[in-house]
């Protein structure tokens, strides 16, 4: 005897497949098995999540999410799907990236909609490339979903804005956590301190203090402004705000934890005047 929750589970699939595969403008009777899509939760304001990513997860079988996806978009998620947490947070590693991308690849020859929920974009320190070059050289469809990278939309809840005509025509946005054993060893901080007035950098905040040191001694002043945005669009976020001199004391001394986003040059100047009310 069939199950009625497993024949309303199927329908359901079936008919969210449909849906999409129509969207995609591909025939019902041509849908494939299954397919990945790598979809950017964005960084924490369900707002600023896509409509598209927002339908995928409502008709997804299986989502595989990462630590940073909020609670409030994890809540959109279809009930009836398989969730995976496979977070990846200093010291707390969930699952190696292999073990996450074979995950993927079993996961599409078992199920119609397999979404990889990951924060921010996927495509913007968020390994999106890694996997889906895994994914296409499995044989696995795969599709990106464009996610809004907390790099821009934390410094604008925060008012501040990366470029600006009196302050900054150029920005530069680098991870300040590299991969062991990566193509290159050293991120070249001199290059970046001289040829951009604004930089953005994600994961730097336990490499603070040597990445202060790589800039200042690159040339840049120690008054050149400083901001770090904690939980970044998030009901909690936080900021502190300094200079090159100052930003690592203050951290010691607020206690300040990651994820944050750090932030550096003269645009920082205009929180004052754009921040958001609280």
């Amino acid at each position: 005897m069939t199950n009625s929750t497993d024949t309303l589970t199927t329908l359901v699939s079936s008919t969210c497949a449909q849906a999409v595969a129509e969207a995609e403008g591909i025939s019902a009777a041509h849908i494939p098995l299954g397919k990945v899509y790598l979809v950017g939760a964005g960084p924490g304001d369900p707002g600023l999540l896509t409509l598209k990513g927002k339908g995928l997860l409502e008709c997804a079988d299986v989502v595989v999410y990462d630590a940073l996806v909020s609670p409030q978009i994890l809540a959109m998620i279809n009930p009836q799907a398989e969730q995976i947490n496979v977070g990846k947070r200093r010291g707390r590693h969930s699952r190696l990236q292999d073990e996450t991308t074979q995950l993927l690849i079993h996961k599409a020859h078992t199920h119609a909609i397999v979404v990889r929920l990951k924060g921010g974009d996927p495509f913007v320190f968020g390994r999106g490339g890694e996997e889906m070059a895994d994914l296409v050289k499995a044989g696995v469809p795969v599709e990106v979903v464009p996610g809004v990278t907390s790099g821009i939309a934390a410094p604008a809840y925060a008012g501040i804005p990366l470029t600006h005509r009196s302050y900054s025509s150029s920005v530069t946005f680098v991870t300040g956590h590299e991969a062991a054993g990566k193509y290159r060893p050293k991120i070249n901080w001199s290059s970046i301190a001289q040829g951009s007035e604004t930089i953005v950098i994600y994961m730097g905040l336990h490499n603070l203090s040597h990445i202060v040191a790589e800039l200042c001694g690159a040339g840049l002043s120690d008054q050149t402004p400083v901001a770090l945005i904690r939980w970044g669009t998030r009901p909690e976020q936080e900021e502190l705000v300094g200079t090159l001199g100052t930003i690592v004391a203050q951290v010691a001394a607020a206690q300040f934890e990651a994820p944050a986003i750090a932030v550096v040059g003269d645009v920082i100047k205009l929180k004052s005047v754009l921040e958001r009310p609280h």
